[in-house]
């Protein structure tokens, strides 16, 4: 087997030192591969992206046991500047853009490591990605659509020329043709450049359209993994996650335990 450019391994995460979020999961993702993260709100995905950003101390959360490993490189407990310089860049849930700077200023932000040259050039591929961007590189970020200020959080993302794009919740709040752009440019850059995805989200059915593997995730533990083809076939998957919105879910455990009774009573 070759190296994971990410392996978590057995990972246990608490917050406030007491409250158990991730509970024994591990997750491998594979050079050139889009990983997902599914499952409801709540479920402890985003808790695990932000173990691997290192980011969990600003919100009280720790990593109590396991290990995290980027290209073999133990990574677990780093501060989140230093595993932004290995490779891994984040685009968190909600955006989060510098709202008073404009989109170009934004992209600068997330190059500031980089020469001139690099910059330009990674800048032109973001505006090549994203050609709405180009237009309004000069306007405001906080007074753009929430679509484009998703265009913007992955292309500032892009500017650090990461060797692993972790994405929390792209498609959240945003319409479905806007869905369809920023999944259409994150299957892309898998495609052609051979960047390696980690995908959190609960919008199951895109996820796993453009996914290699799925993880599911309910109350911070792998209930379900699998090649993406696999999942999107299982009957289980097919009836509570796909297609169903996230306030209706119910847990794969629901299901099973809803099965095994109506067996018992039939």
């Amino acid at each position: 087997m070759s190296q994971a450019t990410l392996e978590i391994r057995n990972l246990q995460v608490i917050y406030g030192g007491a409250i158990e979020a991730v509970r024994d999961v591990s997750v491998r993702v594979e050079p050139g591969r889009i990983v997902a993260l599914l499952g409801a709100n709540g479920a402890g995905k985003s808790t695990l992206l932000k173990a691997v950003s290192g980011v969990l101390a600003k919100e009280e959360g720790e990593i109590e046991g396991g290990a995290i490993t980027f290209g073999g490189r133990d990574i677990a407990g780093l501060p989140a500047e230093m595993i932004v310089r290995l490779g891994i860049v984040q685009v968190p849930e909600g955006r989060r853009l510098f709202a008073p700077l404009t989109v170009d200023e934004n992209l600068e932000m997330g190059g500031y490591a980089a020469g001139p040259r690099v910059l330009a050039e990674r800048r032109a591929m973001v505006f090549e990605l994203f050609p709405r961007l180009a237009e309004r590189r000069r306007q405001i970020s906080g007074y753009l659509s929430g679509g484009e200020q998703q265009m913007v959080a992955i292309g500032r993302a892009l500017m650090g020329g990461p060797r692993l794009l972790a994405l929390d919740e792209p498609s959240l709040g945003l319409a479905p043709i806007v869905i369809d752009q920023i999944y259409s440019v994150i299957a892309r850059l898998n495609k052609e450049l051979g960047l390696a995805v980690l995908l959190v989200e609960q919008n199951a059915q895109r996820a796993l359209d453009i996914a290699d593997y799925g993880y599911i995730v309910e109350r911070g533990r792998i209930v379900l993994d699998g090649e993406a083809d696999s999942l999107t076939a299982n009957d289980d998957v097919r009836e509570f996650y796909l297609g169903v919105s996230g306030a209706d879910q119910k847990s794969l455990r629901e299901v099973k335990h809803y099965k095994r009774r109506k067996r018992w009573l039939s």
